[in-house]
């Protein structure tokens, strides 16, 4: 059975290849990476080992060598050795000493009528109702009441 994605390396793919995988430098997601492009390069003078030998030498799984395989003839070269780049934005929202210190005193202070304490969650909703913030979770109430105490 012919392979799904056939990688056919150029010299000047092979010389950076080879040149990661001996520089004693790289992560070890890239120098796996590479190293499956390596045993992999089906061009003239590659070794073109098989999937399942390739994933076998390396400690891999079969899926993971597919997965290299597709990413580099599909993607290109930079796509196959490097991570992806985030897709969700980290959150932008930080909770600084200021915002923390009107928390606890919003804590300490008497809890609202018809209830005999604060919960997480009436903080919480209070915090946005007092527009502290735009928004927050009461696991985050949690957490930052928690560092207090």
């Amino acid at each position: 059975m012919a392979p799904r994605y056939r990688v056919t390396l150029t010299e000047e793919e092979r010389g950076e290849l080879e040149a990661l995988t001996r520089s004693g430098k790289t992560n070890a997601k890239r120098f796996v990476h590479a190293r499956a492009l390596l045993l992999c390069d089906a061009s003239e003078g590659g070794p073109e080992w098989t999937v399942a030998d390739a994933a076998d030498a390396l400690g891999i799984t079969r899926r993971t060598m597919e997965h290299i395989k597709r990413k580099f003839v599909e993607d290109g070269f930079d796509a196959a050795i490097d991570r992806k780049d985030a897709e969700k934005p980290p959150r932008e929202i930080r909770f600084d000493g200021a915002f923390e210190a009107r928390l606890v005193t919003l804590a300490c202070s008497d809890a609202p009528s018809g209830r005999r304490r604060w919960t997480v969650r009436l903080l919480a909703d209070k915090a946005v109702e007092l527009k502290m913030v735009p928004s927050v979770s009461h696991m985050t109430i949690q957490r930052i009441l928690k560092k207090r105490t």
